[in-house]
């Protein structure tokens, strides 16, 4: 061999190191989201969850992969859209709301979950205790439970002389939330009546039902149900001129009068930095369940002034944000 021939191969020799470690895939971690609704109602949930993580330091296709999958409103394919994320064989199952996490739950005892909105965790049996989770799962608690009659209230601060007021819920509800309600209800005088609805066409017809049993206000629960349908409920309470309040700051946004209750986007935000941690090596039994530190009052008065209602001046000075 020359010496031409012999200085060729030390640089090969010396650069199959380099080679070697470039063609080396990076790790990534694999998280998915379990959706209850549609892309179009819970999206905001999923982009305010992918910003926080790029800020984190997490790139999408360099370190981290996403999945994403929707029940798209219908909570019998929960259990089958749980199982197929549980498939995918992800490192962190992201489900924000209750029934998102309790399928999942039921769908793995190993994969770390992180829920996001949940009120009272540990009455849905997620958790052990709020301070020791226990088993897979851990995240954050909304504080809906203990806002509930704060909501009855605030109907009472708009509609001074209410005397029957209407209640719409869901499967996914709290129990505990319309328990809440009704036991405040009746302690000041006002009747509450409840509808059911998980639909569109249940929605429609519960608003027929409620103007027909002249409810002169409406209290929308928390569900996961309504997240896609937040643009309908609103209409219908314009256009059957009835004062509402919410629980989530986004139902106002899209035309709620009112909402009193914690910010889910900020919570799932949140809920980025518990999936950071257990990728981290955290285990979600010693993570304990962090609670909305936060109610932010939200009035709409481009819709007090089309179903003809005049916010009082003490709610004013009250409120966190007004949408004009």
């Amino acid at each position: 061999m020359n010496r031409r021939d012999t200085l060729l191969a030390l640089v090969a020799v010396g650069a199959m190191p380099f080679a070697s470690h470039a063609q080396q895939p990076t790790k990534q971690a694999r998280i998915v989201y379990l959706g209850f609704g549609t892309p179009e109602g819970g999206g905001y949930l999923w982009e305010a969850f992918k910003q926080r993580m790029r800020e984190l330091g997490y790139v999408e296709g360099k370190n981290v992969m996403f999945d994403i999958r929707w029940a798209m409103g219908i909570a019998e394919r929960m259990p089958s859209v749980a199982n197929e994320l549980v498939a995918l064989k992800p490192d962190v199952i992201l489900a924000p709301g209750g029934p998102q996490a309790l399928a999942a739950q039921r769908a793995t005892a190993t994969i770390p979950i992180v829920f996001a909105t949940v009120s009272d965790p540990v009455g849905r049996g997620l958790v052990k205790s709020l301070a020791r989770p226990g088993g897979n799962i851990t995240g954050l608690s909304s504080l809906a439970t203990d806002a509930s009659p704060k909501l009855l209230e605030l109907v009472r601060t708009v509609v001074p002389k209410v005397s029957r007021v209407a209640i719409l819920k869901s499967r996914d509800s709290p129990a505990a939330d319309l328990k809440n309600l009704q036991t405040a209800a009746q302690k000041v005088g006002v009747d509450s009546l409840v509808f059911d609805a998980q639909t569109e066409a249940e929605i429609e017809n519960a608003f027929v039902r409620m103007t027909l049993e002249r409810a002169r206000a409406v209290i929308v629960l928390s569900s996961s149900a309504f997240s896609g349908h937040r643009r309908q409920i609103a209409e219908l309470t314009i256009k059957n001129r009835i004062p509402s309040v919410f629980v989530s700051r986004s139902f106002a946004e899209d035309g709620g009068l009112i909402s009193y209750g914690s910010d889910y986007a900020d919570q799932v935000r949140r809920a980025a930095i518990f999936v950071d941690k257990i990728l981290k090596g955290a285990k979600p039994s010693d993570l304990p369940v962090e609670q909305a530190t936060k109610l932010e009052l939200v009035i709409n008065l481009k819709t007090a002034k089309a179903i003809g209602v005049t916010i009082p001046k003490e709610l004013l000075l009250r409120v966190d944000q007004l949408i004009e």
